[in-house]
């Protein structure tokens, strides 16, 4: 590994202490909140209403088991990396680089399929005059890509405020859908022919599996709230509050929309719309509030992931993995290389419009960095069974095996839906790779945290 001046971490800090739990739940119901405004809803046309519950119900054990583990993990290595840091620790370089990766795809491209939704919502409130969306895409890379330049502390707090707004915006959503609830319309798509079709599940047993991938998209993202650890004041506690905390917000706010937009529009029509909370409610004068407030929505993920992205950006090049210049803070503390250029290929990545596939793509990067992490999880266990938790995961090893289990199936159902997309995905992930196999792994930087908490481990081991 190769040393650098004194002062290369210096130019390399985050502001710490910028956020307590509140905040940080605040940033984990942020990161996913869109997911409730638009973009599930894709699921229904894969497994119906019934699919997509089934797919649900699982994928939110996955996401408590997942969280729980999680918990454990940031408990115990706070640092801005994240899930990368945690593989990093359990895995080696290889197996750290691999999650980080997985992870950067995932929020790279995620903030991409939220600028479509973003546009579909301006256009159909008709704002500005707006007809093309990629207007509405640049528009939202610059500004909040600005805001986050500006500083940690003020970002979260912005952030807090759109979300706090995006929540009461369901509420409303919910009273207003309960007087249109139907329950015929929650099986009026056509069985096919597949196996094990009928009126529950009209694209068969496979059609839950299917649907998976946009059952995530109720809880997509909320694995990067240990990516504040570095920024918040007392991480061990605060980190595993937070994310527990935003974990059951979202439960709530996901099974409300699952139930009572299909059930006021019915599955049909709602697997193909790009505003479904807004269309369920029809012309109403709550429908329309409901648009303006699922922008916010949609603004709240895109502005948390941007947050997301350049942390992980920031990890891994501050250790090495990426281009050192990526890391540098600027006199706010905040990265700005880190912000800007994954920001440029995901806006390059929002000119297809094409939300459905580049959520299938975030999905992929997703779901394979579940399965890492939650083998980082078992495999400390195991390994280091000394290293002190202040927060330990209930149940162990076996409920972040369950955690494991699902997320593989996870990463084959993205195949299913889209193998076009998920080959792309897959290619780009091996490019990564590459890039470290023949140069990165060479010029890491062991004066980093995550390279301090191996190299430690490795001496604890030599001792002992």
């Amino acid at each position: 590994m190769a040393n650098d001046p004194s002062d290369y971490l210096e130019r390399r800090r985050l502001r710490t202490g910028a956020a307590g739990w509140v905040l940080l739940a605040g940033l984990g119901v942020s990161y996913v909140i869109s997911g409730d405004y638009s973009g599930w809803n894709f699921g229904l046309a894969e497994g119906g209403f019934g699919g997509l519950l089934i797919a649900g119900v699982v994928i939110a054990a996955m996401y408590f088991a997942m969280v729980l583990g999680m918990a454990e993990l940031s408990s115990a290595l706070p640092a801005a990396g994240g899930g990368y840091t945690f593989a990093r620790r359990a895995l080696g370089p290889w197996g750290g680089f691999a999650t980080g990766t997985a992870i950067l795809i995932e929020y790279a491209i995620a903030p991409a399929a939220i600028a479509t939704f973003i546009g579909a919502y301006v256009e159909s409130l008709g704002l500005f005059g707006i007809t093309d969306g990629w207007w509405v895409y640049l528009a939202a890379y610059v500004l909040f890509i600005g805001i986050h330049i500006a500083g940690v502390g003020e970002a979260l707090k912005v952030m807090f405020v759109i979300t706090a707004i995006a929540v009461v915006g369901l509420l409303i959503f919910a009273a207003a859908a309960v007087p249109l609830f139907d329950a015929g319309n929650l099986v009026d798509i056509p069985p096919t022919d597949a196996a094990g079709a009928s009126a529950f599940l009209p694209f068969g047993w496979l059609g839950i599996w299917s649907a998976v991938p946009f059952a995530i998209w109720f809880f997509l993202a909320l694995e990067g709230v240990p990516l504040a650890a570095e920024e918040a004041r007392d991480p061990e506690r605060n980190v595993p509050r937070g994310i527990v905390a935003a974990m059951l917000v979202l439960l709530v706010t996901g099974a409300l929309v699952l139930v009572l937009a299909t059930g006021a529009l019915g599955a049909q029509a709602l697997s193909e719309s790009g505003n479904p909370l807004v269309e369920a409610l029809g012309g109403s004068t709550a429908g329309v509030v409901v648009n303006y407030v699922g922008l916010a929505g949609l603004v709240a993920s895109f502005f948390s992931i941007i947050y997301a992205y350049s942390r992980q950006t920031f990890a891994l090049s501050r250790a090495g993995y990426l281009p050192r210049a990526l890391s540098v803070t600027n006199g706010r503390k905040a990265p700005t290389l880190a912000l800007v250029v994954p920001g440029v290929i995901g806006f390059l990545l929002s000119l297809t419009g094409q939300g459905a596939v580049l959520l299938n793509m975030a999905v992929f990067g997703a779901a394979l960095s579940y399965v890492l992490m939650m083998v980082s999880h078992i495999v400390l266990r195991r390994t280091a069974p000394e290293m002190p938790r202040p927060y330990r995961t209930p149940g162990g090893v076996a409920t972040t095996g369950f955690a494991l289990v699902v997320a593989v199936l996870a990463v084959v159902a993205t195949f299913l839906v889209d193998p076009v997309a998920a080959g792309a995905t897959l290619g780009a992930f091996a490019l990564f790779m590459l890039y470290f196999a023949l140069y990165s792994r060479h010029h890491l930087v062991a004066a980093a945290p995550d390279e301090e908490f191996a190299a430690l481990a490795r001496a604890e081991e030599e001792l002992t």
